[in-house]
């Protein structure tokens, strides 16, 4: 089976890649003889790649795709490579992570010694950065000159939304894929195919998603998390007035909290468990002095995740409100487009009759504002109250008022 296989709606991106990954089976071989420039399609490949995308579109399944293919020294993977990257335990994969906000200059000095280390087993020793839009700009100054003067069999693999997220000197020397975001049937195909969902419940998770992978999937696997998002919506729809704008703003946090709480709560305690088995500890056993310095660092750093999970537990249920009010929007303007939300295209009727364009509008901008705001370290209940404030809809207002 190809490595390249599970991934969907990045046909073009795909493309690049076998090809590099092939330019540099073909280089290495050159290269043995003493003629590397001459290779064939040896200008396909690089050692330094970012790959930019819109939240959910498979930015780090291609990156680990690609380095599956570099490693195992063929444009399709093998099983074996495979394997063992999808485990992140490859000897000649080292991966640039971070559950915080953002990613630490060490972190980044630690993974630049690894990267002069010659490949063990593989072709190339490959080092993928998720998310690399948290580095600083010290942090990634710090980068800069490795991707300057690589070594010869190492390759970067740079994950981000947008090359903008990157200072302009190392946008400058690496080389840009840029994925799109795939349709609602490729999605809801993937679904289908590598999880076993049905159909139905597969178009309607990757629509709800809005073609975002790892979302879709949650949506359509968990019972729990089709009902937070149900509840959401239900609440945005039911704000009448401040007050209720406030106590909605409060549910919308406790309901991004127990998102949150399901996604890390079981991967924390397996942590906690693995650390102590691997320190020789049993289970319930005191953990002697020596050693509580180790697992105050596994909790703080399950901490840090935990206030992450809980961000991003809250920019979930933000996209969500933008795809309502989108919705609400088509319908005032009366667009021949297909909703998001069409399971609840009668409450979305009603509330498109309460307001005017214009105020729905307002909100959109509101959603967005309230985004930023709390990118910015805004306290996230003021930032939500704010928004949803905009959202006021009283039944039988006409749609001329204000």
């Amino acid at each position: 089976m190809s490595v390249w296989s599970e991934l969907t709606g990045q046909d073009a991106a795909i493309a690049v890649f076998r090809a590099a990954a092939s330019a540099s089976t073909v280089r290495a071989g050159a290269a043995g003889e003493g003629d590397a420039s001459t290779a064939p399609d040896a200008r396909s490949m690089t050692h330094s790649w970012l790959i930019t995308g819109p939240p959910g579109s498979g930015r780090s399944n291609l990156a680990y795709a690609f380095a599956t293919a570099l490693i195992a020294g063929d444009a399709d993977g093998d099983e074996p490579t495979r394997i063992q990257v999808e485990a992140r335990s490859h000897p000649d994969l080292h991966v640039l992570t971070t559950e915080g906000v953002i990613i630490k200059v060490a972190d980044v000095r630690d993974i630049v010694k690894r990267s002069h280390y010659a490949p063990s087993v593989g072709r190339h020793r490959v080092i993928v950065v998720e998310d690399a839009d948290r580095m600083t700009e010290q942090t990634s100054n710090v980068l800069l000159k490795e991707l300057e003067e690589p070594p010869e069999r190492t390759v970067w693999i740079l994950c981000a939304p947008s090359e903008a997220d990157l200072i302009p000197t190392i946008r400058s020397r690496v080389r840009s894929v840029r994925l799109q975001v795939p349709s609602i049937a490729d999605v809801a195909e993937l679904l289908v195919r590598r999880d076993g969902v049905e159909p139905g419940l597969a178009e309607r998770a990757a629509r709800e998603a809005q073609s975002h992978i790892g979302m879709a999937h949650r949506l359509a696997t968990n019972e729990e998390a089709r009902s937070r998002r149900a509840e959401t919506l239900r609440l945005a729809l039911g704000v009448r007035s401040a007050a209720t704008a406030v106590m909605t703003a409060s549910r919308l946090l406790e309901i991004a909290g127990d998102d949150a709480k399901a996604i890390t709560e079981l991967r924390d305690q397996e942590e906690r468990e693995h650390a102590l088995r691997s320190l020789g500890l049993a289970p319930g056993q005191a953990i002697p002095p020596a050693l509580r310095s180790q697992i105050k660092a596994l909790e703080d750093e399950q901490k840090r995740r935990a206030t992450r999970s809980l961000r991003d537990g809250i920019d979930r249920i933000l996209v969500d409100l933008a795809s309502l009010y989108r919705d609400v929007l088509l319908l005032q303007l009366d667009a021949r487009v297909p909703l998001v939300n069409r399971e609840i295209e009668a409450e979305l009727g009603a509330a498109a009759a309460a307001a005017t364009p214009a105020r729905t509008l307002a909100t959109l901008d509101a959603i967005q504002l309230a985004r930023t705001r709390i990118e910015g370290n805004v306290a996230p209940a003021l930032a939500l109250e704010a928004m949803l404030v905009s959202a006021i809809r009283r039944p039988g207002t006409e749609r001329g008022a204000a």
